[in-house]
């Protein structure tokens, strides 16, 4: 079975502060092993050990004033190599210049949407927006509208507090594609963790125009958890049905922690096999536009 890995990462340490500076807090713990280069080269040998065959970058912080730099270092990869087949880039959608941004990495057909995080939470470590309700503010509202009309998708990266926001925002833009990254990114499997992620989610399933990535479980727990994982898959198909849901690796932060074979594994074992076609390959290359 073709596998497409929805969501990873490649990067040069020199081009991203958070890599290149001292250690930082970081929302997946320690990332000493990570702290280098980790070039194509080594995603593809990763990604076809785990029967991977196409792949979308997704955003990895680079600084905003070189988001444009990312998706042509990008683009030169995948000319040389063929590999990511295609790319999630970012931009300032808080700046008034946000959406000329968009309009020159648009001139790239790799790129397919954009990032930006807006994920926020009580405890300090695992926030990246400066505050929980930043999807309200109009400059980013309206630079979505351009990232709409580019027929972009946005990736949105939220915790189960913001989703109600998340919802609305969603709701006042039927006509784009969200992509629910990390599953909703549960924390834990309290009670209290449990019931507002299950609130959130629901809500957001409810909206015909939202997806959800199947990445990044080993986030919070910080290991190859088979049995959450099955958990989690369970419950998020049981929203959104095979045909809005897709893997991904979140390679390599997830290699932190295991290999990819495991991780395909893991992931496999979790999904019925009536489900594996779309969830592994078959929405993804919908939601991004990726021939077979």
């Amino acid at each position: 079975m073709d596998i497409v890995d929805s969501h990873h990462h490649v990067w040069r340490k020199a081009d991203m502060p958070w890599l290149s500076g001292p250690m930082v807090p970081r929302i997946f713990g320690p990332y000493e092993p990570i702290k280098r280069d980790y070039l194509i080269e080594e995603y593809i040998a990763d990604a076809r050990s785990g029967g991977i065959t196409q792949s979308v970058y997704v955003q990895a912080n680079w600084p905003l004033d070189q988001v444009l730099a990312e998706v042509q270092w990008l683009n030169e990869l995948h000319l040389s190599t063929g590999w990511p087949t295609a790319v999630v880039g970012s931009a300032d959608l808080f700046s008034p210049d946000a959406a000329e941004v968009m309009k020159k990495q648009a001139e790239l057909p790799i790129v397919r949407g954009t990032r930006l995080q807006l994920h926020w939470h009580e405890r300090e470590e695992f926030r990246y927006a400066p505050a929980p309700d930043t999807m309200k503010d109009p400059v980013f509202r309206r630079n979505l509208g351009a990232l709409a009309d580019l027929g972009w998708v946005f990736e949105l990266q939220v915790f189960a507090g913001q989703m109600a926001d998340a919802a609305a925002l969603v709701a006042d833009f039927p006509d784009m594609t969200f992509v629910l990254v990390h599953a909703g990114m549960l924390t834990s499997r309290d009670e209290t963790s449990l019931r507002g992620w299950r609130e959130g989610m629901a809500q957001l399933a409810a909206l015909p125009n939202v997806v959800v990535k199947l990445t990044g479980q080993g986030t919070f727990v910080r290991r190859l958890d088979p049995e959450f994982i099955s958990f989690v898959a369970t419950e998020t198909l049981g929203w959104f049905g095979p045909d809005r849901a897709m893997f991904g690796t979140n390679f390599p932060v997830e290699k932190l922690w295991t290999t990819m074979p495991e991780l395909v594994t893991a992931w496999r074992n979790a999904l019925s096999t009536t489900d594996q076609s779309a969830v592994f390959a078959g929405t993804a290359r919908r939601v991004y536009g990726l021939s077979n």
